[in-house]
């Protein structure tokens, strides 16, 4: 059992309650993930604004999807693939989509599987990629703005990932619906 603390913006440090009604404003709620990040402001703000920043890559809703999935499962966050879920749904991406994500197979449309594999690369190796897989990113029509864009929304993910693994992060009631595990 995890002893953080799930801030409201009541018991939030300082620092944290301006960022908390920023959530609260975004989702409706304050999601268990941003009331745990709250005990270090710095980092719910740095999560918040890569959060906004990844929603303004060049990526679309599924593309955008398997990025953040991928790293998901990659990671095995418990609270990260059914939040994303929902918010994969609530952004009318495809039930088939959504779901070989969550039980990582193979996706069927090979553009969207050679980005999961891009992804999933650069997560394993750290950035060290081998060139048959840059060159089967860059022919499926992928270019160096989203090889980077892809570093970004990694280092959102680490940050959400890493946290729910440490604190044990109650998944939010919206999202139980969708809850996971890995394999």
């Amino acid at each position: 059992m995890s002893d953080f603390t799930l801030h409201t913006k009541e018991s939030a440090p300082e620092a944290a309650k301006p960022l908390l009604d920023n959530s609260q404003a975004a989702f409706g709620m304050i999601p268990n993930l941003h009331a745990v990040m709250a005990e270090a402001p710095t980092l719910l703000e740095g999560y918040q604004v890569l959060h906004k920043l990844a929603q303004e890559t060049s990526f679309n809703a599924e593309e955008l999807t398997v990025v953040w999935q991928a790293v998901n499962v990659e990671h095995a966050c418990h609270y990260c693939v059914p939040a994303h879920t929902g918010i994969a749904k609530s952004m009318k991406v495809r039930d088939e989509l959504i779901e070989a994500l969550r039980n990582d197979e193979t996706l069927s449309e090979s553009k969207l599987n050679t980005l999961k594999e891009t992804v999933l690369a650069v997560t394993r190796g750290r950035g060290n990629v081998d060139n048959a897989q840059l060159d089967a990113f860059y022919s499926a029509g992928y270019k160096h703005q989203q090889l980077l864009e892809i570093i970004l929304i990694l280092a959102q993910k680490v940050m959400s990932n890493y946290t729910n693994h440490l604190a044990d992060t109650p998944v939010d009631e919206p999202f139980k619906k969708f809850d996971w595990s890995p394999k």
